[in-house]
C-alpha cells in the first residue's frame, strides 16, 4: 500500500465479525514496507462484549471508544480499559469514552479519521454512514442495510464529498465487482452477475423448506456470520439486498443484475461486458481480503489472504436460482424499482420476521411471505429524508408484528 503515512481509520462494529477481522488485517499489516499502514483512531461497538472492546482499545490506542450502551456500561468500559492498560504497561492511556444511540455516529465523524469502516449489522448503521460521509471521510461499507434503507440519501452524501472513492464496498461480492469493473468503462458493462453459495438449503423446494428449523438455517456451508446475516443467506434475502446494493453502488439497472448459485464460493462475482467477455474475481472465501482492500483502497495489502492454489485440481459449478423456493431477489428488485422507502420497509419487515422464525412462531417460508405482505400495504408519497426512512421502518416493524401475530 503506497501512502504518505498511516491511513487513520474508525472501526464501527469492532467486536463483530467484520470488525474483528478488520483489526486482524491492521495487526497483520504492521511492519509492511517498514511502517504501519493503518492507525485506529476510533472504535465503536455494542455493550454485549465490553471486555473485548476494552482489549481492542488498549491494543490500538484508539483516541475515542464508543458503546451504544448506557452510562453504566460506559463506566464499566472505562474501568476495563484502565485495568487492561495498566496490565499492558500503558497506564497513561485514557481514551474518550462515549455512549448511547449516537455513539457510533460520534466515532464515524471523528475529525482525525481518513476512512470509516462500517461493520455494524442492521439499519441502525444508517446514521453512522451518513455521519461519516457528511464529515468528509471515505466510507468502507460492510453495513449493506444502511445503503438499502437510505439509498438516495447515502449516495447524495457521498457525492457531496467530491471524492469519487467516497463509498468503498466491503461485501465480498461488491468488492469483486469493483475489482472486475476496472477492466472496462461504464459504457462497456453489459451485466453484473452476483454469485451466491446457495446457503444451507440449496436445492430444496418450497415444500421442503416448510419443515426446516432455526438450527438448520444457521448451518451456513461457507461463512461464519451472526444470526441475522446467516438467516438472510438461507432465505436469499441477503443476496436480494446485495442486488439492490450493486445497483446503487455501480449505477447498473436492476434488470441487468443477475444472481447465480456457486456453492464453492471462490468466484465472488462477475462483470459481463458488451463484447461477450466476462471478468471474474476469484479467491478462497476469506473476508479479510475484501476488508483489507476496503481499508487500503485503491491499493492492495500484501498477504491479506491466501490465494487460490492452482497446482491442485478443482471444480467450480454454477446453477440458476430457484425463484419459487427463494423469491426474495425478485421481491426486492420490485421494491427497488418503486424506490423511496420501499427498500427500507423490506429490510425492517424482514428483520422482524427473522426473529419470529427463531422464536419458533412461524415457518421458514413465512419470513419472505411476511415481507411481501407488508410491502403490499406500504404507501410512499413523500420525499426521501432520514426521518421518512425511520418512520417507514417503524411502521414496517409494527405492521410485520401484527401480520406475524395472525
Amino acid at each position: 500500500m503506497a501512502a504518505a503515512g498511516p491511513r487513520r481509520i474508525s472501526v464501527l462494529g469492532s467486536t463483530g465479525s467484520i470488525g474483528t477481522q478488520a483489526l486482524d488485517v491492521v495487526r497483520a499489516a504492521r511492519g509492511l514496507e517498514g511502517t504501519d499502514p493503518f492507525a485506529v483512531v476510533a472504535l465503536a461497538a455494542g455493550a454485549r462484549h465490553l471486555e473485548l472492546l476494552a482489549e481492542q482499545a488498549v491494543e490500538t490506542r484508539a483516541a475515542l471508544v464508543a458503546t451504544s450502551g448506557t452510562g453504566q456500561d460506559a463506566a464499566r468500559l472505562a474501568a476495563l480499559i484502565a485495568d487492561r492498560a495498566a496490565s499492558a504497561g500503558a497506564g497513561g492511556y485514557r481514551p474518550d469514552v462515549v455512549h448511547g444511540p449516537d455513539a457510533a455516529s460520534a466515532a464515524a465523524a471523528h475529525p482525525d479519521a481518513d476512512l470509516v469502516l462500517n461493520g455494524i449489522t442492521g439499519s441502525i448503521g444508517l446514521a453512522p454512514t451518513l455521519a461519516a460521509l457528511r464529515a468528509g471521510h471515505r466510507l468502507a461499507l460492510a453495513n449493506k442495510e444502511s445503503l438499502i434503507a437510505g439509498g438516495a440519501l447515502v449516495k447524495a452524501a457521498a457525492a457531496a464529498t467530491g471524492d469519487p472513492d467516497a463509498l468503498i464496498p466491503v461485501d465480498s461480492e461488491h468488492s469483486a465487482l469493483a475489482q472486475a469493473l476496472r477492466g472496462g468503462t461504464a459504457g462497456e458493462v453489459d451485466r453484473l452477475v452476483l454469485t451466491a453459495s446457495g446457503g444451507p438449503f440449496r436445492g430444496r423446494s418450497r415444500a421442503e423448506l416448510e419443515t426446516v428449523t432455526p438450527r438448520d438455517a444457521l448451518r451456513h456451508p461457507t461463512w461464519d456470520m451472526g444470526l441475522m446475516v446467516t438467516t438472510n443467506s438461507a432465505t436469499m434475502v441477503n443476496k436480494a439486498l446485495e442486488v439492490l446494493e450493486a445497483h446503487l453502488l455501480f449505477d447498473v439497472p436492476l434488470e441487468r443484475i443477475d444472481v447465480v448459485v456457486h456453492p464453492q464460493s471462490v468466484v465472488h462475482s462477475m462483470v459481463q461486458f458488451v463484447d461477450g467477455s466476462t471478468l471474474a474475481q476469484a479467491s478462497p472465501p476469506d473476508m479479510r481480503l475484501p476488508i483489507a482492500l476496503g481499508l487500503a483502497w485503491p491499493h492492495r495489502v500484501p498477504g491479506a489472504a491466501l490465494p487460490c492454489d492452482w497446482t491442485r485440481a478443482t471444480e467450480w459449478t454454477f446453477e440458476p436460482l430457484d425463484p419459487v423456493a427463494f423469491p426474495a431477489v425478485e421481491l426486492l428488485k420490485a421494491a427497488g424499482e418503486r424506490g423511496g422507502t420501499f427498500p427500507a420497509v423490506f429490510n425492517a419487515a424482514n428483520e422482524e420476521a427473522v426473529h419470529a422464525f427463531h422464536d419458533a412462531r412461524i415457518r421458514f417460508p413465512a419470513i419472505v411471505d411476511t415481507v411481501e405482505a407488508v410491502l403490499g400495504e406500504h404507501d410512499d408519497d413523500g420525499p426521501l429524508e432520514l426521518e421518512a426512512v425511520l418512520a417507514a421502518e417503524r411502521w414496517a416493524r409494527r405492521r410485520a408484528r401484527e401480520v406475524l401475530a395472525r
